[in-house]
């Protein structure tokens, strides 16, 4: 077993080599600690929610796998959510959405309030963790044909902003409870399995729907509002009223923060690519880190070239303090807790990664016309002792290692999560 003073000696040695490059190891170190990513409650649930509609999951979404130990209710969501926490060095967020108000399915989504959603927010506040927020525009009869804000009935879009109004509203509560600004962000499934003939009439509607949502004015320290694209989706296949295009243009004329979700693109596009085009229109963005294998099948993220990429970006171009991050995959072939440890601890390997490279002398080196130095560089960076720095870190945030978590969660499992039916 690798003992603490094994731990610090590496990371000594690390520090040197890193210190070497003009790297304060012992900064960026402190940097991290500061990032907070928000974890999706419906990882630990297979999105089922709990209104009591289990198997109606809707919207063009579909969780594959059934590994023992899904969460049933809130409680065994929140013991689930805390323990994945306890494995995770740092302090992060929770991501919730609406149709995880403890309700027992009695009220409707165009009534919900703060009240339903008050074991959620006495528990983050209990644990220090901020929350943000998510309307439910699916899974729900009143969205069975696919359409919401842009439907042609005009009480269907009347149920659907007065939800996304109320959303608004308990997510200004939250913030205010927890003293820490909660993201209210925006994502729709409409759209058509075949081409329409009407293009611009949905997304018109679409567009008064979402003005209606937006018209009472929120104190922005305490509720944040963001909207979020799709390419295309199960059922949405040929036209998704939510383009990017559409989003982009929304977000920018109306001050809005922009979510871009890695896998609602082209396999071929680069969301790294897009962050620093869009952040010259938009006052933030929201990233939900996820990983596609064939386009937005929402697999636990992984250490892989499209990561490295957007965290490399938002180091090097310092957007960090402008993109909130969170996380959004849904996995029931594994672990469930797993997963969520997994993907929040590769993010934040990912952003160290990115943190230890010597960005100033990279950038002089481009803008010398230096490309042989810069290419070198980056390729040596890629065998430096990052792990060490890593494993510090997690001594230091009293997070287990990389090796070690692992049995935490076999032993969980065998105790709580192996005795859920």
């Amino acid at each position: 077993m690798v003992t603490d003073r094994q731990i610090e000696a590496a990371y000594r040695i690390a520090q040197d080599r890193y210190a070497q490059l003009g790297v304060d190891t012992d900064q960026v170190l402190k940097r991290l600690a500061k990032v907070a990513i928000s974890l999706h409650c419906w990882q630990g649930d297979d999105v089922a929610g709990l209104e009591g509609r289990a198997g109606q999951l809707g919207g063009g979404l579909a969780v594959t796998g059934n590994y023992p130990g899904r969460a049933r209710n809130g409680d065994e969501l929140r013991q689930d959510l805390q323990f994945a926490y306890s494995l995770i060095p740092g302090r992060h967020r929770l991501n919730l959405h609406a149709f995880y108000a403890e309700t027992d399915g009695t009220v409707d989504r165009d009534a919900i309030g703060p009240e339903h959603y008050s074991n959620w927010i006495f528990w983050a506040k209990d644990n220090g963790l901020g929350m943000d927020f998510n309307p439910t525009f699916f899974s729900h009869p009143k969205a069975a044909d696919g359409m919401t804000l842009a439907h042609p009935d005009k009480a269907i879009r009347r149920f659907w902003i007065e939800h996304g109004i109320r959303c608004r509203r308990i997510g200004q509560y939250i913030g205010k409870t927890l003293g820490q600004t909660c993201i209210t962000n925006v994502w729709i499934p409409d759209g058509m399995k075949d081409m329409p003939v009407d293009r611009v009439g949905p997304r018109q509607r679409l567009l008064e729907s979402l003005d209606a949502i937006f018209q009472e004015q929120l104190d922005p320290y305490f509720n944040l509002d963001a909207v979020e694209s799709k390419l295309f989706g199960i059922g949405s296949e040929s036209y998704v009223v939510g383009s990017h295009e559409f989003y982009l243009g929304y977000a920018a004329s109306r001050s809005k923060i922009l979510t871009l979700d890695m896998g609602h693109f082209h396999p071929t596009e680069s969301v790294s690519d897009k962050l620093s085009a869009v952040l010259m229109w938009v006052p933030a963005v929201l990233l939900h880190v996820s990983r596609p294998v064939r386009w937005d099948s929402d697999h636990v993220v992984a250490i892989n070239d499209d990561l490295l990429a957007v965290t490399h970006e938002l180091i090097r171009g310092e957007l960090l303090d402008r993109v909130y991050i969170a996380l959004d995959y849904f996995d029931a072939t594994i672990n469930r807790i797993a997963a969520w440890v997994i993907g929040a601890r590769n993010t934040l390997k990912a952003l160290l990664l990115a943190m230890l490279e010597p960005t100033e002398q990279l950038k002089q080196m481009e803008l010398d016309g230096n490309y042989t130095e810069r290419l070198a560089m980056v390729e040596e960076l890629k065998t430096m002792p990052f792990g060490a720095v890593w494993d510090y870190h997690c001594l230091t945030e009293q997070a287990p290692l990389d090796h070690q978590w692992i049995s935490k969660v076999r032993d969980y499992e065998e105790r709580v999560l192996s005795r859920r039916s």
